[in-house]
Order: structure tokens, then C-alpha cells, then sequence
């Protein structure tokens, strides 16, 4: 049952992704935590967000700004490996609350920079990515940070899903890599990751043919929906 959980949620989370840019782990680190632990449902996490945006690099690629993920990606990977190793060194507790008040945190801190129509450059995605990918590597993602970040850049629709994706993927093999080295990816948590990631990227392939049809203040809603729902559940999971 705790399977095909994770594969119904992973599969509405999948799709929602790969409309929006993000979502997925909002939706899936709730089930993911009362089902592993907070500290194993990172890597299961960090597995399937890697296939999850393969897909989405897949059905995108013609649209990949390079220059902007090269970017983002050359101080957010060295970010997420030192945020990984933070995270290694918290109690699980801890982690439970960080992950439920980062979450909430994040849609006032969406709508301020929603507010700010600042045209960033080449080189803030560098400054960003590495704040980026440290709080990556710790709260297992930043897809409400960077929807607004890589907007402001100027991508939309599919040249901004394949771009976030793509430097999404590169970070989270980072994260995959820095698990591996310290011990904290045993194999039952891979086959867990592989298991879950089928269904993100089965999502994001069927979420390509929605993805011109959401309206920017549909798409807010559910972005700041999804933010605070994972986050009081997961502050309610700590306080048990």
C-alpha cells in the first residue's frame, strides 16, 4: 500500500511539475517522511527528482538555455554538496521542522520577489545558485526560489521548465554523490528512489501537452497551495 502511495502521489506530483517547474517534492516529502524518516526520504527524494527532471530535460530539450544552467549550476553544485553534508550532521527532528518552516516560509518569500520585476543577469544566477543550492541540499528543494529566479532571467514555458530542469539535474546528482560518499545510500533507499522516480517522470512526460493552458495567477496559487500544505503537514509530523 505505502508503494502504490508514493507511485499515485508521485505521479500527480510529476505531472504538476512538469506544468509548473516545480511542486513535486512539496507534494511527495509529506508521504515520503511518515513512510521512510526524514533523513532517508532526502535521498529517496533527491533519486526520484533526478528522473523527474530527466523527463522534463527530455521533453524540452530544444528549448535549454545553456548559458543560463552553466550559469546557476557552477557555484549551486558545490552549494548542495556542502548543504548535503549539513544536513548528514542534523537529528532528524530537526530536519522535519526545517523542512515544514522552510516550505511555509516560502510563499511570502515568493511574492516578494514576484513583486520585484528585476531583470537578472548571467551573473546573479551564479551569485543565486550557490545560496541556491546550499538550501537545496538541506530542505531537498528550492523550485519555489528558483521559478521566480530563472523567470527573471526572461525564460518561459518550455525554455524555462528545460532550463530550471536542467540545472535541477545537476544539482541533484551532486546531492546523489555526496550521499554515496558518506554511507547514506544504502540500496533499499535507491530501489525506494528508482521506484518513485518512474512516476515523476512518467508525469512529466503527460504534463507537456497541458502546459500552454495555466494561467501565471493559477499557477501562483497553486505554487503558494502546494508550499503551505506540505509545510504545516510537516511541522505537524515534528510535533507528534
Amino acid at each position: 500500500m505505502g508503494y502504490l502511495l508514493v507511485l499515485g502521489v508521485g505521479l500527480l506530483a510529476g505531472t504538476l511539475s512538469g506544468v509548473i517547474g516545480t511542486g513535486s517534492s512539496m507534494l511527495l516529502m509529506p508521504v515520503l517522511v511518515m513512510l521512510y524518516g526524514p533523513q532517508q526520504a532526502v535521498p529517496i527524494m533527491a533519486i526520484a527528482a533526478i528522473m523527474g527532471n530527466f523527463g522534463k530535460v527530455l521533453a524540452w530539450w530544444r528549448e535549454i538555455d545553456w548559458r543560463a544552467c552553466g550559469a546557476y549550476c557552477v557555484t549551486a553544485v558545490p552549494g548542495a554538496a556542502l548543504g548535503v553534508r549539513t544536513l548528514l550532521a542534523l537529528p532528524p527532528h530537526a530536519v522535519e521542522i526545517a523542512l515544514g518552516l522552510f516550505f511555509v516560509a516560502m510563499v511570502p518569500t515568493r511574492r516578494w520577489l514576484a513583486r520585484r520585476a528585476v531583470k537578472f543577469s548571467l551573473w546573479h544566477l551564479s551569485l543565486i545558485g550557490g545560496v541556491v543550492g546550499f538550501l537545496t541540499g538541506i530542505v531537498v528543494s528550492t523550485g519555489p526560489i528558483t521559478v521566480p529566479v530563472f523567470m527573471s532571467y526572461g525564460l518561459v514555458k518550455g525554455a524555462f521548465l528545460a532550463t530550471e530542469a536542467a540545472g535541477s539535474l545537476t544539482v541533484y546528482a551532486a546531492k546523489v554523490a555526496v550521499f554515496s560518499h558518506f554511507g547514506a545510500l544504502p540500496l533499499r533507499v535507491v530501489i525506494d528512489g528508482l521506484i518513485t522516480g518512474s512516476a515523476l517522470m512518467t508525469g512529466s512526460f503527460a504534463a507537456r501537452s497541458i502546459v500552454v493552458r495555466m494561467s501565471p495567477a493559477t499557477f501562483k496559487l497553486v505554487v503558494d497551495g502546494l508550499m503551505l500544505s506540505s509545510g504545516l503537514s510537516l511541522l505537524w509530523a515534528a510535533g507528534r
